[in-house]
């Protein structure tokens, strides 16, 4: 079994053996087994509140085997609003739900929750249902090994 127990600066351009496609949650565990879609089992053994990020590098406890993190696609809900305004207050209503949340100067990107689509809608914000990559805030507290610029 592949134990990724490394993880190297992303910045890095540099060939690698394997990449591991991870939803939002998968990225958020340290300590996780896994099978890559060819059948191979990989565990990850990293220090514990790693969080990964797309395109992060691992490096397996033998040093001989580098992997790449990808941001696997999986269902979300995309929320647009007409101005930086309305979008600033889903992000506060969400914000005080606790709710994990990918945040850009277009949009905000959640998992499905039916009860909150319906509040963002009645809020008059467009809420679409979609297959996409997700990648929530860490949070403030949060550590995420080496400094990834956002």
């Amino acid at each position: 079994m592949l134990t990724l127990t490394h993880r190297l600066s992303a910045d890095v351009a540099i060939a690698v053996d394997l990449t591991l496609a991870l939803t939002a949650e998968e990225r958020a565990r340290s300590r996780y087994q896994l099978a890559t879609e060819a059948g191979q089992s990989v565990r990850l053994q990293l220090p514990r509140g790693t969080v990964l990020h797309h395109g992060d590098l691992l490096q397996a406890e033998t040093g001989d085997v580098l992997v790449r993190i990808a941001a696997k696609p999986e269902p979300v809900l995309t929320v647009k609003a007409q101005t930086s305004l309305e979008l600033l207050r889903a992000a506060y209503h969400l914000g005080n739900r606790h709710v994990a949340l990918e945040i850009t100067a277009d949009y905000l990107r959640l998992s499905p929750d039916p009860v909150l689509q319906s509040m963002l809608e009645h809020l008059g914000l467009q809420v679409s249902a979609e297959i996409a990559a997700f990648q929530p805030e860490v949070g403030a507290y949060g550590h995420s090994g080496p400094s990834h610029a956002h």
